[in-house]
């Protein structure tokens, strides 16, 4: 029996059953209420689409944006604002495959992180180092210099990237479809590519296609540990200790040639509500016996964190956050690479979410420590009972501190990435739930925090700014932003003029904008 073949582009209006679900994001905080959603299928249906979206009249002055989207996972109101007239999902667009012209594996904008585990994968050995969470789109992971467990052993998505396929409109309206490679004889092309190794999602046109060379091979077998303490068994002191030793550890470890300088781990400091503070780590290894280097790093890792200094550890029950629990890991379990990472899959729930980052250069000074202690429930905020509020820390650096290429993303000398994270549940479309209070723990938390540098982690000191795909529009509000670095610095470092160019260049009409966009670069 034959198909009719897929359309280039499917409308759906307000009136269509699938629009309340499509015109919001995984994050319930943002629902928009656009005149459309187009969803397409193939590049040119990407052209066709975007072609009819900029030369049609806005209904209203106030909502004209036209947005892209790819998984849906946008922390702020930059795909799914109350502006927005237009959305361009490329979900559905989610082929992987090699393509012997470009000499590269591509794989199409619409795809997830597990379509690069599941697919590409088995079918080449290899896997882009991103995240843990399987629902998060490449799309937009890739173009801000998305990370994950592997990275330390095998740096960043982008390292690998040598190949970029982009919708963009001309000044005259019209839509062309560029690719511009790493090696482009073109320098306003190899611009282009530059800008989507870290310049962030949604800048310079709609994204179609990526292609990667000589992506890493995953290990064979990884050992996964999973351990959690108990809060009431916290004191100051014992809470010092554990994050002095976790960044000592971290600071002494930055060698990628080694185990222990690709060991990746994860530290939820959950709110005191919660009960719990979890721990999840993972490293190659080819056995679980002490004399593998494998093995032995992880054994020295714990040895230093989870030590006489600090409360005796339980294996873990309960979730943090995005991450699952994996109960059966207090003691290491060798596990094939593919194995452990859907152990780890933390897609969630749909929920409503507020996120704030930092980049650590160092171990933290005790004056922030002091301050995550007494924010998570200890001295401020006792009464907060959000179970789902927390501060995760992430090892970084070692071979994301050497990338083998020039690009955007700017921060490339840290040991940690830190995310505050925060996550409620809207009871209907029409009630914000428990947003006022949620907002008041993370911004709070995360100003008492860099106190000393003016309430965000500047570029500077023992901090190194923010990520970008873990956006945060308070940085741009005076109120919580007393630093004295813009935004964008936070963001992109001295990467940020270039990007401008960039984006005068290939977005002439500034029609891919929103609340932190890359801005045109001024007339000289």
């Amino acid at each position: 029996m034959s198909h009719p073949p897929v359309p280039p582009t499917v409308t759906v209006r307000p009136d269509d059953v699938r629009y309340p679900a499509l015109s919001r994001g995984f994050n319930q905080r943002w629902i928009a209420d656009p005149d459309y959603v187009r969803m397409v299928t193939s590049p040119q249906g990407v052209v066709t689409a975007l072609t009819e979206a900029v030369n049609q009249e806005p209904s209203d002055d106030f909502r004209d944006r036209i947005t892209v989207r790819s998984g849906g996972h946008c922390y702020e109101d930059f795909v799914c604002g109350d502006d927005v007239r237009v959305i361009l999902d490329v979900s559905p667009m989610c082929d992987v495959y090699y393509d012997p012209a470009l000499e590269a594996w591509c794989v199409e904008s619409g795809a997830t992180n597990w379509h690069g585990y599941s697919h590409l994968y088995p079918m080449s050995g290899r896997a882009l180092p991103g995240g843990s969470c399987y629902s998060v789109g490449l799309g937009g992971h890739i173009t801000g210099g998305g990370y994950g467990l592997l990275s330390r052993q095998a740096g960043l998505t982008v390292d690998y990237l040598y190949a970029v396929e982009v919708a963009v409109v001309t000044e005259r309206r019209t839509v062309e479809l560029v690719v511009a490679t790493r090696d482009d004889p073109d320098p306003d092309r190899r611009d282009l590519w530059w800008a989507h190794t870290g310049g962030g999602g949604g800048n310079f046109g709609v994204v179609t296609r990526f292609w990667f060379r000589d992506p890493p091979v995953p290990p064979r077998t990884v050992l996964l540990t999973a351990r959690s303490w108990n809060w009431s068994d916290f004191d100051k002191g014992s809470f010092t200790r554990l994050l002095d030793a976790y960044g000592t550890w971290f600071a002494e470890h930055q060698d990628p040639r080694t185990a222990s300088g690709r060991l990746f781990a994860l530290l939820a400091l959950n709110h005191r509500a919660a009960g719990t503070i979890n721990l999840t780590v993972q490293v190659d290894a080819e056995s679980d016996d002490e004399d593998d280097e494998g093995t032995a790093a992880m054994l020295d890792f714990l040895h230093a964190v989870d030590s006489d200094a600090v409360p005796d550890s339980r294996p873990m029950l309960y979730s943090a956050a995005e991450h699952a629990a994996v109960p059966d890991a207090w003691s290491p379990r060798l596990m094939p690479w593919l194995t452990a990472t859907q152990a780890l899959n933390s897609s969630g729930q749909n929920r409503c979410g507020k996120y704030k980052s930092a980049y650590v250069q160092s171990p933290f000074t005790h004056a922030q420590i002091e301050a995550m202690w007494n924010y998570l429930g200890n001295e401020s905020f006792k009464k907060f009972k959000n179970k789902e509020a927390l501060i995760q820390i992430d090892s970084y650096g070692s071979a994301v501190n050497d990338p083998p290429y020039d690009t955007a993303a700017p921060q490339r000398d840290s040991i940690m990435k830190m995310q505050y994270q925060v996550y409620w549940r809207r009871p209907s479309d029409d009630t914000e739930g428990d947003e006022a209070e949620n907002l008041r723990w993370i911004r709070e938390t995360y100003r008492a925090t860099f106190a000393e540098t003016g309430g965000v982690p500047i570029v500077g000191g023992n901090t190194d700014g923010c990520y970008i795909n873990y956006p945060d529009v308070d940085l741009g509000d005076e109120h919580w932003n007393t630093s004295g670095q813009h935004w964008s610095k936070l963001y992109y470092k001295d990467a940020y003029p270039r990007l401008q160019r960039v984006k005068a260049r290939w977005d002439p009409l500034d029609i891919f904008r929103n609340a932190q966009s890359i801005e045109p670069a001024p007339e000289p």
